[in-house]
């Protein structure tokens, strides 16, 4: 459980950075050797006297008479979507007055947010209107579910966080050192529990190792493993404003009154990182004032018990896994950053397709399969699809050069 924290956090991390790894990721899970505690497609609730099963029933009814329940995802995970959209399901069936929040969507987002609920926008015009191969990067298919279940019940979505910059800015120079007229109305977060602290701070590391390794990124200086270190106090902030930027957004469409009178049922759907342990958003929401909040996470079936601390979440659900019949959609090997003339290559893993087609880092993709300006979106769209023995042209500029690659994908064994 922890290495799937950090790497929600460090996929996170990527959207707001900048970069995106391409890659065709299958659902992760532990190995089924490892010893299980909770049975598959069931929940549970870690205690500190251990993990208590609980009927599903029972706790999505539990779930629909809190104020905000949040429900947490690996964000390149396909069955964490699907857990979601199940579970968004079962509590609207109890609390049909929702609305749904998204860390996907800055706020400048909110009038596309509300054209696509209205049934006004195509799914095509949706994702592109919202950016999505730039801003958040990661393929569509995994989200369109949720947004489809959300025009289809005609539930408010609503645009939680802010824009990449001000993470990035408060990154590099602290909260202190950006103007208020840049803080998109974001308020003071409250101050990190040291349990928080710790956690970001070996994510900070695993983060600081990941980017020295792309080209251009190493200063040659190494990295900080000193608490006190501007670089991860900044860090630190970047991920506080983050947490209390989507809070604030939750409190206030809690404030909503439907035609009833009552208050809506308001869910976040963001990363885990964000509400493991009670920290991130929900901390930030208990300071605004919001005590009644349900955080749900959803975890591997093989994950040992070892692996699931007390007060993780209010409840976990174990996702049974899958068998993979068929081998794994072809990977590319790249990390790729938008450019204004396609994709720019940050980085290329040793011995990949990328690298036995000659593809170098600092080449930006111009073309891809006839494709001008390919999005991120399009081209791993592009890249899965592929069937096993072709070959797929591709245009790089080099410098001043512009070059004509093909990447040879291996025949299925």
């Amino acid at each position: 459980m922890r290495n799937q924290a950090f790497q929600s956090i460090l996929l996170a991390c990527g959207a707001i950075f900048g970069t995106s790894t391409l890659v065709a990721a299958a659902p992760g899970h532990l190995s089924a050797a490892a010893p299980a505690c909770i049975a598959p497609a069931t929940w549970a609730v870690p205690e500190a006297s251990g993990i208590r099963a609980t009927p599903g029933p029972a706790t999505m009814a539990s779930m629909a008479l809190r104020d905000v329940v949040l429900l947490g995802e690996q964000h390149d995970n396909a069955d964490h979507h699907r857990w979601q959209l199940q579970t968004l399901a079962a509590l609207h069936a109890r609390r049909p007055d929702m609305v749904i929040g998204f860390e996907m969507f800055p706020r400048r987002l909110q009038p596309v947010l509300d054209q696509w609920v209205a049934g006004k926008l195509s799914e095509k015009r949706f994702l592109e209107l919202s950016s999505w191969d730039t801003i958040w990067k990661m393929p569509a298919e995994l989200y369109l579910p949720l947004f489809q279940f959300a025009r289809l019940n005609r539930i408010p979505m609503v645009a939680l966080n802010v824009e990449p910059q001000l993470i990035r800015n408060t990154s590099e120079g602290g909260w202190a050192s950006v103007p208020e007229s840049e803080r998109e109305g974001v308020g003071q977060a409250a101050a990190a529990l040291p349990a928080y602290v710790d956690e970001l701070f070996e994510v900070h590391l695993a983060h600081a190792d990941m980017r020295r390794q792309m080209p251009g990124h190493d200063d040659g200086n190494p990295v900080a493993a000193d608490r006190n270190d501007p670089a991860f106090r900044h860090f630190v902030e970047a991920q506080q404003v983050w947490d209390r930027a989507m809070a604030e957004a939750l409190a206030r469409h809690l404030q909503a009154i439907t035609k009833d009178g009552s208050k809506p049922l308001v869910v976040g759907i963001m990363g885990g990182g964000h509400i493991r342990g009670g920290h991130g958003v929900p901390y930030q929401l208990r300071d605004l004032g919001i005590d009644s909040i349900g955080t749900l996470l959803p975890i591997a079936a093989s994950t040992p018990c070892a692996d699931i601390p007390a007060g993780l979440a209010n409840a976990v659900f174990a996702l049974p896994g899958q068998t993979q019949d068929a081998p794994p959609p072809p990977r590319l090997g790249v990390a790729l950053e938008a450019h204004r003339e396609g994709l720019r290559v940050a980085s290329v893993t040793p011995a990949s397709l990328a690298e036995r087609s000659g593809i170098l880092a600092s080449d930006i993709i111009i073309e891809a399969a006839g494709v001008n300006k390919p999005t991120l979106g399009g081209l791993i769209a592009t890249i899965r699809a592929q069937p096993p023995g072709t070959w797929l042209p591709m245009k790089v500029k080099r410098g001043a050069e512009t070059l004509e690659l093909v990447v040879r994908f291996p025949a299925q064994s």
